[in-house]
């Protein structure tokens, strides 16, 4: 099997021109936990986490002990929050993930997910998003041909 037949060609995209605070939005209307970054031709520019906005808002040690500790965090989390809504998303998406083509073998690409504990990677072809492949697809199409 290959990927190109687990492939999601729905993934959630936004444009990587949106702000932050848009990629949150999109993040939570969706209930996805990751957003491909396209630009207007759907080539692919990167991935944005729920994890990655989260690292980018939270305190970091030095900033803790330089702002009075655990008691000022939340302070510090709320003006790390406000600086990041209106910047670019670009700002800290991941530029170079890992992906795969269409033509990959499913198997390696199973075994790169679990051995790396990705769950969910771009399929791009040509340097264009064409999907997503998670471990569920992946389940789905090997054990949906398993009674065949």
């Amino acid at each position: 099997m290959k990927v190109r037949d687990a492939v999601n060609l729905n993934p959630t995209v936004i444009l990587s021109e949106a702000t932050i605070s848009e990629a949150a939005r999109v993040l939570s209307d969706s209930q996805a936990s990751d957003l491909m970054v396209i630009d207007h031709h759907r080539n692919f520019i990167g991935v944005l986490s729920e994890g990655d906005l989260i690292r980018a808002a939270l305190p970091k040690i030095d900033e803790l002990a330089s702002g009075g500790g655990a008691l000022n965090a939340a302070d510090i989390f709320d003006d790390k929050a406000e600086a990041l809504r209106s910047r670019k998303l670009t700002d800290i998406l991941i530029a170079s993930p890992i992906t795969l083509k269409p033509t990959d073998n499913l198997l390696e690409a199973a075994g790169l997910m679990a051995s790396r504990m990705i769950r969910r990677l771009p399929v791009v072809d040509a340097g264009k998003l064409i999907g997503t492949i998670s471990r569920a697809d992946v389940c789905k199409a090997i054990l949906s041909r398993a009674g065949q």
